[in-house]
């Protein structure tokens, strides 16, 4: 059994740690609410294209690897192969439609723009700061003429 100097040296040892622990906690909770947030960095239109870009050229590299592993396995099943196939086929498809109508879109004057599409739906990101009647119009035009889809499935984007 502890003696009674034993069990107030661990009693006294436990309300230290749990002082210290208050403490630490304090500090690191007044750390991190002084942590920058993101007004502090500066925004910029270009970055957003790039990045956006960048980000949808990666992802669909690594769909298309997949795609090709499944495509090129032994241990695939023939259903497997032919879905993998079809996928890749539309990922391949999206790829070229993107590119034409971004570059459709720039040369109407649209200094920078980002479409992505997909089987449901085509978000176009424009740089500008606000667009009127007739460029939306213009935009439309030409993801309908590409696409053949349905204005409701056309979102359009400007971005400052």
């Amino acid at each position: 059994m502890l003696t009674k100097k034993k069990k107030i040296i661990v009693l006294v040892s436990m309300v230290a740690l749990l002082v210290i622990t208050g403490v630490l906690n304090i500090v690191l909770n007044n750390t991190a609410t002084t942590a920058p947030t993101n007004s502090d960095y500066e925004y910029s239109s270009e970055s957003f294209f790039a990045t956006s870009k960048l980000d949808r050229t990666n992802t669909r590299q690594e769909a298309i690897d997949r795609y090709n592993q499944i495509i090129s396995s032994s241990s695939s099943s023939q259903e497997a192969k032919d879905q993998a196939q079809e996928d890749l086929s539309f990922v391949l498809d999206s790829m070229l439609l993107e590119s034409d109508m971004e570059g459709l879109i720039k040369a109407k004057g649209f200094s920078d723009v980002f479409v992505n599409y997909s089987s449901t739906y085509i978000n176009v990101m424009v740089q500008s700061a606000e667009l009127t009647e007739s460029e939306v119009a213009q935009i439309v035009e030409i993801i309908q003429g590409k696409t053949a889809r349905d204005i409701d499935y056309i979102k359009i984007i400007p971005v400052q």
